[in-house]
């Protein structure tokens, strides 16, 4: 899953911190009609470790510009739709999320987190890959031995898990302090960048603990019910699991 800092260039990530915030106001830093927008203050998601980024508007002097995506370089970019005018630098605008579908993202994201956490205490298995969509997802993991009932044993214990309504919370540990956690890179491949000082670690109490810089809700009770749809077998210890949260 995705790690990261508070900021990304001159754009502060108010998503990093509070992942409820839906509108805010900012200023436009720079624009380009190519490259796309950058805000002193964002609550945009960028994309990153399965979670796409984020969409919504930029409102400004009466005029609506869509938020399509972003793109990452010196900046945090956050790219207008086609055709939709570019707010010049030094513009006031009011920043507005998606809420439907950041919400779902959020439902999903810590739906995953909950499925890794049980197949690694279940099964001792770690992540090799992953990907979501709003309530969609697919997780692979590093497993050589599966049981019949595997699919089965998963659901029932992530749902048991999702029932409990175990607090979910953020924070930033330093890197050293962070790396003395067991398991806290849940990856089978170690992704953190090097250059990064201090780590965001998300951690659903009681069940588990990693590095990840995605947005969650506040607890497992506010994903709804996850349906593993599917279990295929990639081939040497290749396993995928394909969810649905309802």
């Amino acid at each position: 899953m995705t790690t990261a800092g508070d900021a990304h260039g001159h754009t502060h990530r108010l998503d990093l911190t509070d992942a409820t915030v839906r509108e805010w106001d900012a200023t436009v830093v720079a624009a380009d009609p190519e490259r796309g927008v950058v805000l002193d203050r964002s609550a945009f998601y960028p994309g990153g470790g399965g979670q796409p980024p984020d969409e919504g508007v930029l409102l400004w002097g009466g005029v609506r510009t869509r938020i399509a995506g972003t793109r990452r370089g010196d900046e945090l970019y956050l790219v207008p739709v086609e055709g939709d005018p570019v707010p010049p630098p030094g513009t006031a605008v009011r920043g507005a999320l998606d809420d439907e579908r950041r919400t779902a993202l959020m439902r999903t994201h810590s739906g995953l987190h909950v499925l890794t956490g049980v197949v690694l205490r279940d099964f001792g298995a770690k992540v090799t890959g992953g990907n979501m969509e709003p309530l969609t997802a697919r997780m692979d993991f590093d497993l050589a031995e599966v049981p019949a009932d595997f699919k089965d044993r998963v659901a029932e214990a992530v749902n048991a898990e999702i029932a409990a309504d175990r607090r979910i919370e953020v924070r930033t540990l330093p890197r050293a302090e962070a790396y003395a956690i067991p398991d806290l890179i849940r990856t089978a491949t170690d992704l953190l960048p090097p250059d990064i000082e201090e780590v965001r670690i998300v951690d659903i109490v009681g069940l588990d603990l990693q590095a990840d810089g995605g947005t969650h809700v506040a607890s497992t009770a506010m994903v709804g019910r996850v349906e593993v749809v599917k279990m295929e077998n990639k081939g040497r210890g290749f396993r995928r699991l394909r969810i649905r949260v309802v």
